[in-house]
């Protein structure tokens, strides 16, 4: 079987996925979003016409859609809008850009979380500086979010109705969504938890570092192999579920109270601290699902070297 992984740039993770192919007897190519051309012709059939340097992406047996680099609106509708043909094509995609839309979309995300019965923090969405303002004062201590991110990156936590204006008013001025969620009390640590094929493969918990309450590990945070309660997992295994992901990295964010509310789901996570903490050879279950996933009828393919 050969793999087409698409993604912004080679590194860890895909070095990782290509070691995993390789030994299970697959074969794996990384080709960049941003070298996708697309040869349409109206006077016959399309067949391969979907290239990247050089590379026939559409005779590969399956694509890993892996980080997506920044670019324009169009350059970003037209990569993910790719991702959709090629599994219109036939060729399994994973995750499915349905997913991929659904988790990269904080707002949609949440909605879907919430419309699945999953707990939640309080949130509001708007465009409106007032609506954002009347949330910030009704809520009281608010974490601001970028509706695209991740790592922890724009994210402001605010108490102070003045200090929360400013905060607004500059976002306005680039034309920001507002996204105001109410902060949670966890006491610096909330809980990663990685699913992939509707299976837990594993956990951990990430400790923020001393006065900060980012738990990024990419932020300095630590974490360490965590015990997974069932009912902590099925909450996981419920939220990958509801955007749609083939596999998935799930927040948990437990408070002091004793409520574990479901943060995030990012569908194109990483997973190098969650390796470096449990061992756990994340990339081969990744590869063994995706495995499982294409036709056996499918005649196998190889993309140009």
């Amino acid at each position: 079987m050969h793999v087409a992984i698409l993604s912004a740039r080679t590194g860890w993770h895909t070095d990782q996925l290509c070691r995993a192919l390789a030994e299970r007897q697959h074969t794996g190519r990384v080709l960049p979003y941003e070298g996708l051309v697309a040869r349409l012709d109206a006077g016959r059939r399309v067949t391969g016409g979907l290239s990247s340097e050089n590379a026939a992406v559409l005779d590969a047996d399956a694509v890993l859609a892996r980080i997506i680099p920044d670019g324009s609106l169009e350059q970003i509708i037209f990569r993910v809008d790719v991702l959709h043909w090629i599994e219109e094509r036939g060729v399994p995609v994973m995750n499915s850009p349905r997913a991929i839309e659904r988790s990269v979309d904080k707002f949609y995300t949440t909605a879907l979380l919430q419309e699945a019965g999953l707990p939640t923090p309080e949130t509001v969405v708007c465009e409106g500086v007032g609506d954002a303002m009347a949330a910030v004062r009704a809520m009281g201590d608010v974490i601001v979010k970028p509706i695209f991110g991740s790592m922890g990156h724009g994210m402001v936590r605010v108490s102070d109705p003045d200090v929360a204006f400013r905060v607004l008013r500059s976002l306005q001025q680039v034309r920001a969504v507002f996204y105001v969620q109410r902060a949670v009390d966890h006491g610096g640590r909330d809980v990663r938890v990685f699913v992939v094929g509707g299976t837990v493969l594993g956990a951990i918990e990430r400790r923020a570092p001393g006065g900060e309450w980012r738990t990024n590990v990419s932020g300095g945070g630590s974490a360490r192999p965590f015990d997974l309660p069932p009912a902590w997992a099925e909450l996981a295994l419920r939220a990958a579920a509801a955007v749609g992901a083939d596999y998935a990295g799930v927040d948990l964010l437990p408070s002091r109270e004793g409520a574990v509310f479901v943060l995030e789901v990012n569908g194109i996570p990483g997973w190098h601290g969650l390796q470096q903490a449990t061992g756990l050879d994340v990339a081969g279950a990744i590869v063994e699902h995706l495995v499982g996933r294409v036709p056996a009828r499918r005649p196998a393919a190889e993309l140009p070297a």
